[in-house]
């Protein structure tokens, strides 16, 4: 029998910790949901050479969003089911934009068989931060070069650009200039505070556009979507679930829209929430 309900939900701030980890409860809650059969996954920003190891070891049967939706893929295999890469002349555009800030972005690409990050020079703590964070990881995707722009052949699914607000809002601003072919989030990233990140994905790679797509490819038709987050970038998912859930502890523009807000990710709420609303409808109630 196919299931009446899905379950998706967002990673950092919202189903992982603040340590960007499940919490031993958080866990062993997961896998409980997972092998009664619940249809769960998650929507983020990450990709799955980020998100992998974190979610090793769970039965995520489903499809993963990865980039916010750049990518729809199997988490066990790391086949992409869905590409929405940046086409040219607008990728083109945007790196010269970043370029002429004095700027290098990270370039996440699909080349036709396997996934690669092209890292350029670190200049600075906040690159350095997350070239770090990559090596530490194992992350084979990871190509250092001088030069990013010998991925730009390649699919481009996401250019990253860090440094400090003062420098990288001027161009998160003039990026939105450049109209709905590309989709550009701005935030403060939490793991590495007083670093600001501009990302910037196709204009169709938006997590609420994926979940359509994961409907379709799971053969799931008609069920009721339940989506968690807590940043600008789980806004479109959030609204147009039928449900749209809060964490506590997300902006305070996700909360305005959200159906229902619960408590902080640190408590697991979200897995909470899932475990309980599974057991209502199990039980007819």
């Amino acid at each position: 029998m196919k299931p009446d309900v899905l379950y998706i939900s967002d990673l950092d701030g919202t189903l992982l910790q603040d340590d960007a980890t499940l919490s031993p409860r958080g866990r062993a809650l997961l896998t409980e949901l997972l092998g009664d059969g619940v249809p769960f996954t998650v929507a983020s920003a990450r990709s799955i050479g980020s998100m992998g190891p974190i979610l090793q070891g769970l039965d995520l049967s489903l499809p993963v969003i990865e980039f916010n939706g750049a990518f729809l893929s199997d988490l066990s295999t790391g086949e992409h089911l869905w590409v929405n890469d940046i086409r040219q002349p607008v990728l083109g555009s945007v790196y010269e934009t970043i370029c002429s800030h004095g700027l290098a972005p990270f370039v996440s690409t699909y080349d036709g068989c396997a996934d690669r990050l092209y890292a350029p020079p670190a200049t600075h703590a906040g690159m350095r931060w997350y070239l770090d964070d990559r090596l530490a990881a194992g992350d084979r995707r990871l190509r250092q070069v001088e030069d990013v722009s010998v991925g730009l052949a390649q699919q481009v699914v996401c250019l990253t650009v860090i440094d400090r607000e003062e420098v990288i809002e001027p161009l998160a601003e003039q990026l939105a200039t450049l109209g709905d072919a590309i989709d550009v989030s701005f935030w403060d990233n939490s793991y590495s505070p007083g670093w600001f990140w501009v990302s910037i994905h196709d204009g169709r790679a938006t997590k609420d556009l994926a979940v359509r797509m994961l409907l379709e490819h799971a053969g799931l038709g008609d069920v009721e979507i339940v989506a968690f987050g807590d940043q600008a970038n789980d806004i479109a998912m959030i609204r147009a679930a039928h449900r749209g859930v809060a964490v506590a502890n997300a902006i305070a523009e996700v909360r305005a829209v959200a159906d229902e807000i619960i408590g902080p990710n640190t408590d697991d709420s979200v897995l909470l929430y899932v475990h309980a609303d599974w057991q209502t409808r199990r039980s007819g109630l």
